[in-house]
């Protein structure tokens, strides 16, 4: 191949490349970059059946899905083994701190069974966020959590509205934008 060819090709490359990025809002300016789910890598999760749950807490009390009704839902999978978790666990805090819980809860599940350890990870942070135990991982698995940190967001009508697998700033401008427009029903 002569330079020529190559200079043409090359050309043609980058001209593709332009067109086939021209349509996805990742690469343009459009409304479609103001979407929070975008904005976050949250995958959208077409509303299904609602979601279910009956989990006890780390301090003994039980969690049942129906007890959300009518709020937004942060519901985070993690683990105190899982160094991203632990990151992310702070900004979680902070997102909840700027709601009223009586319309945005973050809930943390965890498949660690030591307790004690928990306890300790959470008051060395100072997070009061709840703890629920999946112990036989039937949550887990109802959610496909294939990897931790992954936290699933269900609107006020208790079906899932999105996935986001890893760690996230939770208490970025973007976060709180993607609760407000969950609240306000914004498709």
């Amino acid at each position: 191949m002569d330079r020529k060819d190559l200079a043409s090709l090359t050309l043609a490359m980058i001209g593709c490349a332009f067109f086939v990025g021209a349509g996805d809002p990742a690469y343009s300016d459009t409304p479609a970059t103001k979407d929070p789910f975008v904005a976050l890598q949250i995958t959208r999760i077409a509303a299904g059946v609602p979601v279910t749950f009956d989990l006890k807490a780390l301090d003994g009390e039980s969690f049942r899905s129906q007890d959300f009704a009518g709020k937004v839902v942060l519901l985070n999978f993690w683990a105190t083994w899982c160094g991203p978790c632990k990151e992310e666990m702070p900004s979680l805090a902070r997102l909840q701190t700027q709601f009223d819980p009586m319309k945005v809860r973050v809930i943390t599940v965890t498949t660690d069974m030591y307790p004690q350890g928990i306890r300790q990870f959470l008051t060395h942070l100072g997070i009061t966020l709840p703890v629920l135990f999946d112990d036989d991982q039937e949550v887990s698995r109802t959610f496909m959590v294939r990897g931790l940190p992954t936290t699933v967001l269900i609107g006020p009508d208790g079906r899932l509205l999105g996935r986001a697998v890893g760690p996230r700033a939770w208490d970025s401008d973007e976060s709180v934008a993607l609760v407000r427009h969950v609240l306000e029903g914004t498709p």
